[in-house]
């Protein structure tokens, strides 16, 4: 049985990656990588997880004795604390965003549930499909550019053989089977955030994180840096109230990997406007598995949620998330490198190939499903999606706003003009973890938006309903979930 995420032959190539990515000696790493090549090892991390030919023992015991020896070029960096005291030492006292709560409008919080529903569902059936491949299946069959779900109808037997569909997903996420949203990690996690809340509230520890995965997710359905630290659990690895946890560092080269950013947006939606908060409890959550910039994916993303939730623009959205990261880490580089290449489309200067060119320039060494990139991606197409708020106008009597995915008026907030097709279709096309990035693109704009001002297009094939391979209910109610997360909000103001 060939095991993705957890074989040492496997996990060499990509702890040679992580540490020179970190800033590790490159001298100490190339002759660790020499060593290991001249045992027989890759250096060339396996795309998938796993190498398709299974290790001799002996190769694999050195990989072993490999893994140990890289484990000591693991340098500290103080631009790029763990703790939680060190990284709120270099942040704003009081980040934008930040301050007493804000009472979340259902709509929002709902639109919000239904907006990560919709992009992770869109980039189901392509995750693992690179940029090209994602263009010339989209383009078989007159999808192209991205304006709706992907169908294989139509679709040359070539270009299938060439680009085949995720093999879990497809059977359904296309145009002809979706029926709800199907399972899907970037799902299950915030589930289970759900349930943590709602127990813990703001007393959350990193334990009952920990006892949550236990009680709740199979080892089967945790992947990259949740499967070591899955492992790590079970073989008694400790996690500490302060410095960093076992279960993140022992044997995960993948601890600044997306795994801990998809998992933060509830924390975001309970505490609308109140940034700091919802980083801090991502913060939480994030350490059991994730080091660096892993944990501050999972903070800026919570940041993102929370901000959504109030804000009248994406830019709005962008600079309170943005206020929650150390100002020398490499995930604010990466994010403001996104943002701006946003904003150069938002402004026409530059297309759409241009920006995917320039972000893959410059991120395309990493993983597919590395933080580094795909935050700047996320970046990338949240601020393509928006323009700055203008004033409101005088509606019509009797008349109300026609959902497009773009223009609606909450209360008295000024109009913002969201794109949310534009924004998700983006995420997607870029071919690195497309349900993830889509999924928090979604979440985003979808707050923005409302329920109210999703295109019926996307959402009328969900049905309301999300699946999920959680204990209890196999099947939720998409409104039920935000009416607990709104009365969660509710409840986390007054603790």
């Amino acid at each position: 049985m060939r095991l993705t995420w957890a074989q040492p032959e496997d996990l060499v190539a990509h702890e040679l990656v992580a540490l020179a990515e970190q800033g590790a000696d490159s001298a100490a790493l190339d002759s660790v990588a020499r060593r290991w090549e001249a045992a027989g090892g890759s250096v060339q991390p396996e795309r998938s997880g796993a190498s398709t030919q299974a290790a001799d023992p002996q190769l694999r015991l050195i990989a072993r004795q490999v893994l140990a020896q890289l484990a000591e070029l693991d340098a500290i960096d103080p631009a790029e604390p763990d703790d939680w005291a060190d990284i709120a030492a270099q942040i704003p006292a009081a980040p934008a965003g930040s301050g007493q709560p804000v009472a979340a409008d259902l709509d929002r919080v709902t639109g919000a549930w239904w907006g990560r529903s919709v992009g992770c569902l869109l980039g189901k059936p392509v995750e693992k499909i690179p940029r090209e491949g994602i263009e010339a299946i989209a383009r078989a069959t007159g999808n192209w550019p991205l304006r709706g779900y992907f169908t294989a109808e139509g679709l040359p037997e070539d270009v299938a053989a060439r680009w085949p569909w995720n093999r879990r997903s497809a059977p359904t996420s296309l145009v002809e089977n979706i029926d709800g949203m199907p399972e899907d990690d970037d799902l299950n996690f915030p589930l289970l955030a759900l349930d943590l809340l709602e127990t813990h509230g703001s007393h959350l520890t990193t334990t009952d994180v920990a006892q949550s995965w236990l009680a709740n997710l199979p080892g089967g359905r945790v992947f990259t840096a949740e499967r070591a630290a899955y492992r790590n659990l079970l073989d008694a690895r400790a996690i500490p109230e302060t410095g960093p946890c076992e279960t993140a560092t022992h044997l995960n080269p993948f601890r600044e990997w997306i795994g801990a950013l998809i998992r933060a947006d509830v924390y975001g939606w309970a505490h609308p406007g109140d940034v700091y908060a919802a980083a801090r409890l991502a913060w939480v959550d994030a350490r059991l598995s994730h080091t660096r910039n892993g944990i501050y994916g999972a903070m800026w993303a919570a940041a993102l949620c929370s901000a959504s939730l109030v804000s009248t623009s994406v830019d709005e959205v962008l600079d309170a998330a943005e206020s929650v990261l150390p100002p020398a880490s490499r995930l604010l580089e990466a994010v403001q490198a996104g943002r701006v290449a946003g904003e150069d489309l938002r402004e026409g200067r530059i297309d759409d190939e241009q920006a995917l060119d320039a972000l893959h320039a410059q991120y395309g060494h990493l993983h597919w499903v590395h933080t580094l990139n795909n935050a700047a991606l996320i970046a990338m197409a949240v601020a393509a999606s928006g323009t700055a708020p203008r004033s409101a106008p005088t509606p019509t009597a009797g008349t109300a706003p026609t959902p497009t995915g773009g223009e609606l008026t909450v209360d008295d907030r000024p109009i913002t003009d969201v794109n949310f097709t534009r924004g998700i279709t983006l995420a997607v096309a870029a071919g690195w973890d497309t349900d993830s990035a889509g999924a928090t693109v979604g979440s985003v704009l979808g707050a923005l938006t409302g329920k109210s001002g999703l295109d019926p297009r996307w959402t009328d094939s969900l049905h309301g309903r999300l699946h999920t391979s959680l204990p209890g209910p196999q099947t939720h109610e998409l409104d039920e979930l935000a009416s607990r997360t709104h009365a969660l909000s509710d409840r986390m103001m007054t603790s």
